[in-house]
């Protein structure tokens, strides 16, 4: 029979399949005619009653108690013990009538709750190794042997290991749906996470090109006519933004598009101009990203502390994404004119400090995309505030670090960012 598997991993029969009540129908109908040909063609020995129509009758009535033998087994058995010792004390042919007993045995030792059922079966062999061994007169293990006792048995084992198999059927389903109920959550979860990360990317991307093209848009406005050339130079930095913009969302996509957890690919030879650097940017670049926003941006001083060294590239381009927008909003937010930003290398990671001059009472925390706390708010250690604040406490996060963002906490004016990346490795 051909069966289906539904999405957690169980078996489905055809819906066609037939019903229970009909197999136990048909159960008895078997039973009755095997038990009546039994009786038919059993040999009557001597002292023994001839078969006659209350032998078939009680053969009959042990078939048909058979029928609730799925909801009361324990009923079932008791009947079948009845009809049982009821055909032996009336001295009809020993044996004929085994069929409905073997059934019964059978589905007392597979029911659910079987303890009334396995007594009453256990009653009916010590009763039929007993009685053997008083009418034979022989040994207790010589009637054990008896093809009947042995066959009880038998129907009593198999009932138990069929229970035993349907057991650990069940819980093979039970632990598929787990698993596949698992498996859900960690689609979903990597689902989230890639929308996370794509989200954070396009917001680091694009906050830091649109805030660059701002400042350079209008100063090459404003000095277009009085001084040509810093307005090219202007144009020049926004086009040179517009393709680091570019290179990077092109990164990202090729992320977003390819197995989770992969690097991008480089750009092939020739696809790019010699001034776009590759994607996924490191700390070799903060020195583009100190002088992006030009003489009207915020003066920028990068101080290194510690032996520098290559960092693993996804610490290094963790730390460029939190100051770069450290950076963005300390001229967005704040209209900072000076900006600290210190990295200190350690043995076991990277440790970063970057503090503007803005105003404590500028409209808007740094980071903040819309309504949230202000610059004299609380401040933030996980993912509170806005998108950026919260973009760059997730990165920090991700790495097994952590990073918080408030008010300078000596008094003074500005704002400060302190994030620690640990690098996973330790130096000896």
């Amino acid at each position: 029979m051909a069966v289906t598997v539904d999405r957690i991993g169980r078996t489905r029969r055809p819906a066609g399949r037939i019903p229970p009540w009909a197999v136990d129908i048909g159960l008895c109908l078997l039973a009755a005619l095997a038990t009546g040909y039994r009786i038919r063609t059993g040999t009557v020995d001597a002292g023994e009653r001839p078969p006659d129509a209350t032998a078939y009758g009680i053969g009959l009535a042990m078939s048909v108690a058979l029928l609730p033998h799925r909801r009361w087994p324990a009923v079932t058995m008791a009947a079948v013990v009845v009809g049982w010792l009821a055909y032996h004390v009336l001295d009809y042919p020993g044996g004929e009538p085994a069929v409905p007993v073997w059934i019964a045995l059978y589905s007392a030792a597979v029911a659910p709750r079987r303890l009334a059922a396995l007594m009453v079966a256990g009653a009916l062999i010590v009763a039929d190794a007993l009685g053997r061994t008083t009418i034979s007169g022989t040994h207790l293990f010589e009637a054990v042997l008896d093809g009947s006792t042995v066959v009880f048995v038998s129907a009593l084992l198999l009932g138990d290991a069929v229970r035993s198999r349907r057991a650990w059927r069940d819980e093979v389903e039970v632990r598929l749906a787990l698993l596949a109920a698992e498996r859900e959550r960690a689609a979903e979860r990597r689902v989230a996470d890639e929308r996370v990360r794509m989200a954070r990317e396009l917001h680091d991307v694009t906050a830091h090109t649109l805030g660059v093209i701002t400042v350079q848009a209008g100063v090459a406005a404003d000095y277009l006519d009085e001084a040509p050339e810093r307005s090219r130079r202007a144009l020049r930095a926004v086009r040179t933004a517009c393709r680091e913009a570019t290179a990077e969302l092109r990164a990202a996509v090729g992320v977003l598009r390819g197995p989770a957890g992969s690097a991008p690919d480089q750009p092939p030879a020739g696809s790019a101009p010699a001034d776009v650097p590759p994607p996924l940017p490191g700390l070799d670049r903060l020195g583009r990203l100190t002088t992006a926003y030009g003489p009207t941006g915020p003066t920028v001083e990068v101080r290194y502390a510690g032996s520098r060294r290559p960092l693993p590239r996804l610490v290094e381009t963790s730390a460029y994404r939190i100051v770069q927008e450290s950076l963005a909003n300390a001229h967005r937010h704040a209209r900072a004119g000076r900006v600290d930003v210190r990295l200190d290398y350690r043995a076991d990671g990277l440790a970063l400090e970057i503090r503007d001059d803005g105003p404590a009472a500028a409209g808007g925390a740094a980071g903040t995309d819309g309504p949230g706390p202000g610059r004299d708010g609380p401040a933030l250690s996980g993912g509170a505030g806005g998108h950026g604040l919260r973009g760059m406490a997730e990165r920090a996060a991700s790495l097994g670090g952590w990073l918080t963002a408030g008010p300078a906490d000596d008094g003074g004016p500005g704002f400060l960012v302190r994030a620690w990346l640990p690098s996973g490795e330790v130096q000896t």
